[in-house]
């Protein structure tokens, strides 16, 4: 069936501002017709959604998500075989929040290829979804690179296992290998059918803070060469000032959180790089409202890494930077944002503020950008046509053009008057027909509440924590408890 938009001014990210009072036809999920409502022919059996007075815009994107980010161990035995359903909540949260295609960077490919295949084909409600797989480079969720609390407390057979779900031939093996094998590596993994391939500039946190270099600067360009070869975009890890230059100069496509390189702010020849060598950055900036919120909460040295990556924003705004909107948005379990070591991060921020939230970070994003002076096309541009040009998908997404797909979201408010408007999603469109985001998710996991006590909690009589010193006591006193 067709259905035909009508009434609502358009801002199609084509034109330099919103054009009033025009309609919009979708066929067979495509839009062949944009105009004045009385020069579209209508054809019969077209559904006719009036939208006068509202604001259609093109479907929002996000250059970096993780559709599966809660890696608690409890989180990882409690659903083993259930990594889809995870994933599809994450992926209806996307879209009811406006995101109507995900970028998802890293996280367990069989699974995550899975979901986009289902939702490519029908078979389930989501944000369209094009995936990495794991970061080349890195190692599992239960490793030095993201918990390495859990080797030792799981069983080594669980733990491989789920290691090796994220990992397969991709992993820090790789950093041993000569830069010829380390292409072959990456052949093979391109081979299973991932969309885009990610790899590891920097170390992930560590010790160092994710200053240490993961590959070498030839290394990077083989695996550069590989994605290329195999007509795939190529984007790099980066947390550092050298590690984002070597990046940048081994051909990558686009640059992970570009802002975040460490105490340092990034030189000015290295801005250059990113519009002399076509390459895009992806930034995540916070608001000023929840940078002062953080710098309550961190250590002196935290709050210098914050400042340099918040000046690194409103340079990249000032720079022939192509930026992109991003924010490692994923779901976490409503116990995860509970425990004492999500507090003092961005993570434990309010709601409001949160720029990792996948349902609310995108427009923390928006209002960041916005306090730091970027100007409200160029809002509407990262979070949409800038996208699609970065991973070589504008033939079809971005901006709102006949022939392209009929990906849109209608606002009841001008998000060129201010970033805020962009939560006042009236109705998404996704593939040309109306999304019902009222049911959307479809079946809450992590988004669920957490249950109410059992009836045992009530009567129980927790006992003084093993490091409570009592009053008087010796070895308390001495610390040999």
């Amino acid at each position: 069936m067709s259905l035909l938009l009508t009434g609502a001014t358009v801002i199609d990210g084509v034109s330099e501002k919103g054009i009033e009072g025009r309609s919009i036809l979708v066929d067979e999920g495509r839009i062949v017709a944009i105009g004045r409502p009385n020069e579209i022919p209508v054809p019969p059996d077209t559904e006719v959604v009036d939208f006068s007075g509202k604001f259609i815009i093109p479907g929002m994107m996000n250059a970096n998500v993780h559709l599966f980010v809660n890696i608690l161990f409890e989180t990882l035995v409690r659903y083993e075989g259930r990594y889809e359903e995870l994933i599809i909540e994450a992926a209806q949260v996307a879209l009811k929040s406006g995101m109507t295609t995900v970028f998802d960077t890293w996280g367990p490919r069989r699974a995550l290829m899975a979901v986009r295949d289902r939702i490519d084909q029908g078979d389930v409600v989501g944000s369209r979804v094009r995936c990495a797989g794991n970061i080349i480079g890195f190692e599992g969720p239960f490793s030095h690179d993201f918990d390495g609390r859990i080797p030792g407390i799981g069983s080594s057979h669980f733990v491989d296992r789920v290691n090796a779900t994220w990992v397969e031939n991709s992993g820090r093996h790789l950093m041993w290998l000569t830069p010829k094998a380390v292409g072959a590596e990456v052949r093979k993994y391109i081979e299973h059918g991932i969309n885009f391939v990610k790899y590891a500039a920097n170390e992930h946190g560590g010790t160092s803070g994710g200053a240490f270099l993961q590959f070498s600067e030839r290394t990077q360009r083989v695996i550069v060469e590989e994605a290329h070869r195999a007509g795939l975009t190529a984007q790099a890890h980066a947390q550092s000032v050298e590690g984002l230059r070597m990046s940048i100069e081994a051909g990558c496509d686009l640059v992970q959180h570009c802002n975040m390189t460490g105490p340092v702010e990034i030189p000015g020849e290295t801005l250059e790089l990113f519009s002399q060598n076509n390459c895009s950055a992806v930034v995540f900036p916070l608001a000023n409202s929840g940078m002062e919120a953080l710098k309550q909460s961190v250590s002196d040295h935290e709050w210098t890494i914050w400042k340099a990556s918040d000046a690194n924003s409103r340079r990249l705004i000032e720079s022939d930077a192509m930026i992109l909107l991003a924010n490692d948005g994923g779901i976490f379990a409503p116990e995860f944002m509970q425990e004492p070591m999500v507090k003092g991060t961005w993570n434990g921020l309010p709601e409001d503020e949160a720029l990792g939230r996948l349902a609310t970070g995108h427009f923390v994003w928006l209002r960041a950008m916005e306090e730091k002076g970027m100007s409200p096309m160029d809002l509407l541009h990262a979070a949409t046509r800038n996208i699609a040009r970065a991973y070589k998908v504008e033939d079809d997404l971005g901006t709102l053009e006949v022939g392209k797909i009929a990906d849109m979201v209608v606002l009841d408010a001008d998000p060129l008057r201010g970033a805020k408007n962009y939560r006042s999603i009236h109705a998404v469109v996704k593939d040309g027909a109306l999304v019902d985001t009222d049911a959307l998710p479809e079946r809450p996991l992590l988004t669920a509440d957490l249950p109410g006590p059992l009836e045992e909690e009530t009567r129980y009589k927790r006992a003084l924590h093993h490091g409570a010193r009592l009053p008087g006591c010796p070895t308390c006193v001495s610390g040999t408890h």
